[in-house]
């Protein structure tokens, strides 16, 4: 049997950062090529002005959660809970996905990124959200309680997680 570790460089970065610099409307401007080198010249230092902006001293760990939450995890089935999650408090959650993260946005909406997916939840999803990417395993009854939500509202959150395959239920005997 053989194990290969893949090594992440700093050509992985920089094709990342290319990649998000893409929404930048100077970066996507077509090159001045056919102009006069004084127009180059400024062309250049547009896009110098961009780029170095964006290595700003967050740059690595932005990458490195941004490359996390695209790894699919690995997908483990409900069964037989095929056609959606019962409102059961009985039944326990555990997020598949790994480098799952969240954040809270400016406007008070949970964000959660795993598995290459985003959601936006509202507020009272948070206490949710806190025990999943933290990679406990919980009850929906302990989840209902930690957030304060109905148990039949968190069968749809967490249906919507497992038909992501970023989560599975189990019942734990």
């Amino acid at each position: 049997m053989t194990c290969g570790l893949k090594t992440t460089t700093g050509a992985d970065l920089l094709s990342w950062l290319a990649d998000q610099l893409r929404a930048s409307a100077t970066i996507r401007a077509n090159l001045p090529y056919l102009a006069s080198a004084e127009e180059h010249a400024v062309h250049l230092e547009a896009l110098r002005k961009e780029v170095t902006a964006a290595l700003h001293d967050g740059l690595i760990e932005d990458f490195v959660r941004a490359r996390a939450t695209t790894d699919p995890g690995r997908p483990i089935p409900s069964l037989p809970f095929v056609n959606g999650i019962p409102a059961d408090e009985n039944l326990h959650v555990h997020l598949t996905a790994s480098g799952a993260w969240r954040e809270v946005d400016s406007e008070g909406h949970v964000v959660m990124n795993a598995g290459g997916q985003q959601w936006t939840f509202a507020a009272p999803v948070l206490a949710v959200v806190e025990h999943l990417t933290g990679g406990r395993t919980a009850s929906k009854g302990e989840l209902a309680v930690a957030s304060s939500l109905p148990v039949g509202q968190l069968a749809i959150l967490v249906t919507e997680l497992v038909t992501a395959d970023v989560a599975a239920v189990s019942r734990r005997r």
